[in-house]
């Protein structure tokens, strides 16, 4: 289907204003891939898709001015804003949130998951639409054990029943808002906000390419994926 502005229905903040404590020196949200910034390969991706109108780029606090650079030189298309983030995840998600008025529909997603599609966000889209909240994941691969504190095994889950969860997790936006507004504890999922509130949450197909770059070893991973 031909983009057109009618079809561009959803905003999307995406987080990167970790301090990326496990890439030692390197600062993720700008570590190149194939010559390119990661965040550029995300912030592509995402603007690639019919349905998305805005995106709003959180960074920390001292690298606005440098992503905004990136934005211009990169004529990166759809940024809305580049604003700071905050000293949680939350904290950062509640910032980009503020800085989209008018908005219905809202996907939060990681800077640091280049491998995002369109088909995956038309998906949770729909899905949202549906539900209110929907969430990209994956099944697990491994077994999975509950560990207690003296390095026990407590428990083994049925594995068909778990999934993994990634980004983007899309929300009706007024929802979302009234979740961060009334959190009374730390998360760093916005599903988990909307979850203890009671109300459901939707799964829609995510990808095992749609990794989170965390060690160095990812950033090699991410360019395999992005080389297609």
């Amino acid at each position: 289907m031909p983009a057109n502005s009618s079809n561009r229905i959803l905003d999307v903040v995406v987080v990167a204003a970790g301090r990326s404590t496990r890439m030692g020196a390197t600062d993720k949200t700008f570590a190149p891939i194939h010559g390119v910034p990661l965040i550029v390969h995300t912030l592509r991706r995402l603007a690639a898709s019919d349905v998305v109108a805005r995106i709003v780029l959180v960074v920390a606090a001292e690298s606005v001015a440098r992503a905004q650079r990136l934005a211009q030189d990169y004529a990166l298309p759809r940024i809305a804003a580049v604003c700071p983030g905050g000293a949680r995840r939350q904290d950062s998600v509640h910032a980009g949130l503020r800085a989209l008025p008018d908005c219905r529909w809202v996907a939060i997603h990681d800077g640091a998951r280049p491998g995002v599609d369109a088909a995956m966000l038309s998906a949770g889209l729909d899905a949202a639409r549906q539900w209110g909240a929907a969430i990209a994941a994956v099944p697990v691969k491994d077994t999975i054990k509950v560990v207690g504190g003296a390095g026990l095994v407590s428990d083994t889950p049925p594995r068909d029943a778990l999934r993994a969860a990634q980004t983007p997790q899309i929300f009706n936006y007024a929802l979302l808002l009234s979740a961060h507004r009334n959190a009374t504890q730390d998360y760093t999922d916005d599903a988990a906000m909307v979850e203890a509130m009671g109300r459901p949450v939707a799964t829609f197909p995510g990808s095992y390419d749609n990794l989170k770059v965390t060690t160095p070893e990812d950033l090699a991973l991410a360019a395999h994926v992005l080389r297609g």
